[in-house]
């Protein structure tokens, strides 16, 4: 879509490519490229050089089953493909967000799954 090219970049670095064309089905939280330079200097970077850590981010955006957005509910804490899980809440205008990065656009369909945008970069917790 044109706004993706740094976690494109970010999931070959990692080696998740394949993966992440395979059969799923997956739900895929994808940070746009302003989400990813808005991370503080030198973090994209370290992760880049990390590849174990970058894996884990990444896959701190993915769900390993299809959740479309008429599924999302505020409190949900759906697990994650890394481990973790992560809670989803609603804001004031009722917008979705996932530990605080807003859902721009829901329901991108794919082959494999579904893509939502986000806003912001998933930091798994430590």
């Amino acid at each position: 879509a044109g706004s993706f090219s740094l976690l494109l970049t970010a999931v070959d670095a990692a080696g998740l490519t394949d993966t992440l064309k395979g059969p799923g089905p997956f739900t895929v939280f994808a940070p746009t490229d302003a989400a990813f330079n808005a991370l503080p200097a030198g973090v994209l970077s370290s992760l880049l050089a990390d590849v174990p850590a970058l894996q884990n981010v990444l896959l701190y955006h993915v769900v390993g089953n299809t959740v479309y957005s008429p599924q999302l509910y505020d409190g949900m804490e759906p697990g994650m493909v890394n481990g973790d899980t992560t809670t989803i809440t609603r804001d004031d205008q009722g917008n979705f967000l996932i530990n605080g990065a807003r859902i721009v656009t829901a329901d991108i369909y794919a082959d494999n799954g579904v893509i939502h945008v986000i806003d912001a970069v998933l930091i798994p917790p430590q």
